[in-house]
């Protein structure tokens, strides 16, 4: 048996094959179609994943401000942050954050799901969010992918 032929082939930044990507969230739940974005932005549906390389593609979500909930989480569920200073302790519920704009609740949840190292803050930067049908990322020519037909 020739073992030379198994060797684990690690991917580099050089040797990443990144692409332009676009979904569409109309009618999406939130979480869901997040956590198959973070799947994406890491690049793990690729089958030369490597943990440690930005491998992932880049993500344009577009219609942001039809994305769903359900149950009662629209006003039922809260995002708390702090803001240093004695009594600074801030709440802030989807359908607000959705209010200051599509893209702060998108980012939050797809954040919280990314690596909290530096490598997460790099892969939050492969995202762009618009909250209408209309992107302006027309010139890398993204293709439109179905979310739901990914694992």
């Amino acid at each position: 048996m020739d073992t030379l032929s198994y060797k684990t082939v690690s991917a580099n930044k050089a040797t990443a094959q990144k692409e332009w990507v676009v979904v569409d969230a109309t009618d999406q739940v939130l979480g869901r179609m997040c956590t198959k974005v973070a799947k994406l932005l890491r690049g793990k549906y690729k089958p030369s994943f490597t943990p440690n390389v930005d491998c992932g593609d880049n993500v344009i979500i577009i219609n942001a401000d039809k994305v769903q909930l359900t149950g009662n989480k629209w006003d039922g569920r809260t995002y708390i942050r702090y803001t240093g200073f004695p009594g600074g302790q801030r709440e802030m519920t989807p359908r607000q954050m959705l209010d200051k704009g599509a893209d702060h609740l998108l980012r939050k949840v797809v954040k919280g799901m990314l690596p909290k190292t530096r490598l997460g803050a790099k892969l939050i930067d492969n995202l762009y969010v618009f909250a209408g049908a209309e992107h302006n990322m027309q010139a890398q020519k993204p293709k439109t992918i179905d979310i739901n037909t990914l694992k």
